[in-house]
């Protein structure tokens, strides 16, 4: 099946730039920006009365100052929270953003979202209708979709209800029993597996299906300089700082 143009940049910037600062705010992603990429990724999950906000645990205590799940928390509740300061002491008063806040981020400066649905547990469809449908929203007569990811099929089985028109992605740490049936069943157009499980033989069936080969999280140059080669066609990394930018493959 011949592959269909690709709108994304090669290089997505992990969590925002999620090690050098706090992962998932906009701190992250204004230092991304500095170090010139224009794609990035983040985590979206619910609070309790199913506002769309960027976390990637299913608690708060890592990340935040915050305890126990945001599932049983209302946003306003998550608001004043501290989201900067266990990172370093220069991010400290940091917040959690509002999914809506990110899109303005970068519909503002002109980049990419892969936007992973990070349900907690027990609301997996619910958190892709919701996510879904404020994307849509969010980037209503956007020229280039969010691309939603997720690990968990149920999470996209409910984005494609909600918003069948945004291209979606299967997230795979491994190579499960049925992945393939999987994503062909939820009609995605990418695959996202972790690098240590493309190889070409892989990338070669995604792409025969007609479907995009991503991978996470390379902080390797010369593990990004093989999968470069080998024509993968996204490539999420921390090291915003240190790998270099490529072109995008969208000729590909």
């Amino acid at each position: 099946m011949a592959l269909t143009p690709w709108p994304y940049p090669l290089w997505i910037a992990h969590r925002g730039a999620g090690k050098l600062a706090p992962e998932n705010t906009l701190a992250a992603f204004r230092l991304g920006l500095q170090h010139g990429y224009r794609a990035f990724e983040c985590d979206v999950k619910l609070t309790r009365d199913e506002t769309s906000f960027l976390l990637h645990d299913d608690t708060l205590e890592r990340t935040t100052n915050g305890q126990g799940s945001p599932a049983d928390a209302d946003w306003s509740a998550l608001t004043p929270l501290d989201a900067g300061g266990w990172h370093s002491p220069p991010y400290t008063g940091e917040r959690l953003p509002h999914f809506e806040q990110i899109a303005a981020f970068c519909r503002a400066n002109d980049c990419a979202l892969n936007v992973e649905i990070k349900p907690c547990p027990g609301v997996e469809r619910r958190t892709g209708q919701v996510v879904a449908a404020e994307a849509a929203r969010l980037w209503a007569g956007a020229a280039v979709p969010p691309l939603l990811s997720s690990f968990k099929p149920e999470a996209l089985d409910g984005a494609r209800e909600a918003a069948p028109a945004l291209p979606r992605a299967l997230l795979l740490d491994t190579l499960w029993d049925g992945w393939f049936e999987a994503a062909q069943a939820l009609g995605v157009v990418a695959v996202v597996t972790n690098w240590r499980v493309m190889d070409a033989n892989l990338m070669g069936r995604l792409h025969a299906a007609g479907w995009r080969a991503l991978v996470y999280t390379v902080n390797d140059a010369d593990v990004a300089e093989r999968l470069t080669a080998g024509g993968i066609d996204g490539i999420i990394t921390d090291r915003v700082d240190t790998l270099p930018l490529k072109a995008s493959p969208s000729s590909r």
